[in-house]
């Protein structure tokens, strides 16, 4: 079963997932269940959950996604492994490749390449996800690391559990990114206006990302991003969110015609070895695909002044930035979620060296702002 379906609640007080039962019975309550988890199904247009009492007249939206097969079969998918033991491999993920099935890619995924190479990986336990510890995005290149058995597994997902597994990505963002280096923190959950999306919410999960700016290239700046935690799409929404969209990013981004997916690759990734507790580090070179494009949006791009910058994000270009009395504190005046600025120290208003943004409940409530030295300041 798969479409779209919608109907009228015409009985008050049933629940919502025995209502799809009954109006779906082609559904199991489990399936119905995950269903409602991944806001495929809504009621009035929005999301809830599984045990809403429904009321008489109410409008239940079913969305039904096709299923990913329920094995995992091996395909012949060329690997470009950067380093193998027996209890690991480190694979070089090309942009493109799905880390595993999914509605919308049930298959040509590296867990099948990986299958394929390994096929003792088969008797692991997870069908659709032999061997992987974490994973990238379709679209996003670089390393990820694979394991060989169960043990090695668990070594490595406790790593990243105690967030001990140093990861970094190169990424391109359109601005010049001033300070030269930071952190952002800022809670990342679903879009309340669109589910499909991650945003910065003030009851969202404990977010964390560390930049560097390597150089400029043009009017944009090519970044070091280290995250510090792994939300969905954390470094896409961080960097939105203030300011510098990722270059080829259709969903949080900026569009370009040099570039066929966004300019976001872990180049580095390191980690101590189950068996020895040794700690290694390996490295990949950025893709050709997103050095050429870097080549040409340098020569192309234009800037961007502050204003417009919000003016893009949807932010009256009047409500800007405004400085109060006080030199240590400055208002960030966006229309519906204000947030409050503080500087770190005097000295840092004129000579910013590093940003350190901190937002929760909705406000920013730490940090050293690039604004504080921006024209843009009224």
């Amino acid at each position: 079963m798969t479409g779209k379906y919608s109907f009228i609640v015409d009985t008050s007080g049933v629940r919502l997932d025995r209502f799809v039962g009954e109006k779906s019975p082609e559904l199991s309550r489990t399936r119905a269940q995950k269903l409602i988890a991944g806001d495929f199904i809504t009621v009035n247009g929005c999301p809830a959950k599984s045990s809403l009492k429904l009321e008489a007249g109410d409008r239940v939206d079913i969305t039904v996604p096709p299923e990913s097969p329920g094995h995992l079969v091996p395909e012949d998918i060329p690997l470009d492994i950067v380093y193998e033991d027996a209890d690991l491999l480190v694979v070089d993920k090309p942009t493109g490749l799905a880390v595993h099935p999914a509605p919308g890619h049930p298959s040509h995924t590296l867990a099948n390449a990986v299958l394929n190479y390994l096929p003792s990986l088969a008797e692991n336990g997870d069908s659709l996800r032999p061997g992987i510890v974490h994973r990238l995005d379709k679209d996003t290149s670089g390393l990820l690391i694979v394991a060989r058995n169960r043990v090695a597994q668990a070594n490595l997902s406790e790593q990243f559990k105690s967030r001990s597994v140093s990861k970094c990505y190169l990424v391109l963002v359109r601005g010049k990114l001033t300070p030269a280096s930071g952190i952002i923190e800022a809670a990342i959950g679903r879009d309340p206006r669109n589910r499909q999306r991650m945003a910065v919410v003030s009851q969202g999960r404990e977010a964390r990302t560390e930049y560097r700016v390597i150089r400029y290239v043009g009017e944009c700046s090519l970044l070091e991003i280290k995250p510090q935690t792994g939300r969905t799409h954390q470094i896409s929404v961080h960097l939105a969110a203030i300011g510098f969209p990722v270059m080829g990013d259709a969903t949080y981004g900026v569009k370009s015609p040099h570039l066929s997916r966004q300019f976001l690759h872990a180049s580095k990734l390191g980690f101590k070895l189950p068996s020895t507790g040794e700690y290694v580090e390996f490295e990949s070179p950025r893709p050709p695909d997103g050095e050429k494009g870097r080549r040409e949006i340098g020569s192309e791009i234009g800037g961007a002044c502050p204003a417009q910058r919000l003016h893009r994000r949807g932010i009256p270009a009047q409500a800007g930035i405004q400085a109060t009395s006080s030199p240590q504190l400055v208002i960030y005046s966006h229309p519906y979620r204000p947030r409050t600025i503080r500087c770190l120290s005097s000295q840092d208003i004129h000579r910013p060296q590093c940003l350190h943004l901190k937002i929760k409940h909705g406000k920013i409530i730490k940090g050293l702002s690039r604004y504080i030295a921006s024209p843009f300041i009224t």
